[in-house]
């Protein structure tokens, strides 16, 4: 049975009684968010008045230092995380963002977010050229939270689509060419569960993300099933002959292919963390999983595959998003043509040749 209650109909709001284990009444101060304060003086007194007005007070001031100031960052920072565009956001990606957020939140939250201008923002992002990656991340944040200030009327421009990005000069993760893949693969041979890894990212072209949670139950009739963690777009890719030897000869988990030490699957970052270990292992510094991926689109491209069909392999939606790793490999294939077709314009015995046939 519950404690039996006492109901006092003269005690101000927010004020209950009860009677505790012993049967002796008592007063308790509570409401949803606050502190629950128990009050030992009686009501009516007034030292009970005075404790129940401190107790209001300081509820109220609690309340006031957690509701962001109207027309701020705080404030429309708050309303971004409610809003649709939000939700839409998935949540790996969401968790970035977050991040990227609270970092400008953290120096600019109390500034007044319809007032700031694209000067402003552009010195934001020159403020951080040494870091060009993360400032044109927080070029395109302050898009988002500047969409949803017109939403709301606060205001009737978005200053960051006014400011170009800086240039990144990195060409980002290196891709592995056929020596690098080579020296990989004689250190790491089939059967062992690095080299497993490694063929699951070459011959599938996927992220991190997605080789990581691969496994026996995604593969049906000759192919493998991917749902991608970055886009949720699923992808059935046909098994390449090496890949099947790679998971026939290797001991793998029952839910994915391969696991950690505890024989669970690896989180995306330690999956990454491990995977660049084992390319030091091999004399590999500076090649990560994500190259492997560049390095499927290179031979993809120099085994003269349109942009279309290796988008159905890589999950790539749009032809720039493919030429970003397929550029080198288009400019050495491009250059090995023109050079053959100049090969046989230019060339002597082609010449007399077709001189002697116009004489027949």
């Amino acid at each position: 049975m519950g404690r039996p209650r006492t109901v006092n109909t003269s005690l101000p709001q927010y004020a209950s009684a009860y009677r505790d284990r012993h049967g002796k009444q008592r007063i308790r101060l509570r409401r949803t968010g606050w502190p629950t304060l128990q009050v030992h003086a009686a009501p009516g007194t007034t030292e009970f008045t005075e404790i129940y007005h401190r107790w209001l007070e300081s509820g109220r001031k609690q309340i006031a230092a957690d509701r962001p100031a109207p027309g701020t960052f705080d404030d429309l920072i708050a309303r971004f995380y409610r809003s649709k565009a939000w939700a839409d956001i998935k949540e790996t990606t969401r968790y970035t963002y977050r991040g990227e957020l609270e970092r400008f939140r953290a120096k600019y939250g109390s500034r007044s977010a319809s007032t700031m201008t694209a000067r402003h923002v552009a010195n934001l992002v020159n403020q951080m050229a040494g870091t060009p990656s993360a400032a044109n991340n927080l070029r395109k944040r302050l898009g988002q939270l500047f969409r949803l200030a017109i939403e709301l009327g606060w205001r009737t421009d978005n200053p960051a689509k006014s400011v170009a990005g800086l240039r990144i000069r990195s060409k980002g993760f290196a891709t592995w060419q056929e020596e690098q893949i080579a020296q990989f693969e004689a250190h790491w041979p089939v059967g062992t569960v690095q080299r497993l890894a490694f063929d699951l990212a070459l011959y599938t072209a996927q992220r991190r993300s997605d080789v990581r949670v691969m496994g026996p139950q995604h593969v049906t009739a000759g192919s493998i099933r991917v749902r991608q963690l970055k886009t949720d777009k699923e992808l059935v890719i046909p098994m390449h002959p090496r890949l099947i030897e790679s998971i026939l000869a290797t001991k793998t988990g029952h839910l994915a292919f391969v696991t950690s030490a505890k024989g669970a699957p690896f989180s995306t970052k330690s999956f990454g963390m491990w995977f660049t270990k084992q390319c030091r292992a091999a004399g590999l510094v500076g090649y990560s999983m994500h190259g492997l991926r560049k390095a499927a689109s290179r031979r993809m491209a120099e085994a003269g595959l349109t942009n279309q069909e290796i988008k159905a392999i890589t999950g790539h939606v749009t032809d720039s998003e493919v030429a970003r790793y397929t550029r080198e490999a288009e400019q050495v294939t491009i250059a090995k043509r023109a050079m053959k077709v100049m090969s046989l314009a230019h060339n002597p015995e082609n010449s007399t040749s077709q001189e002697r046939n116009s004489t027949v």
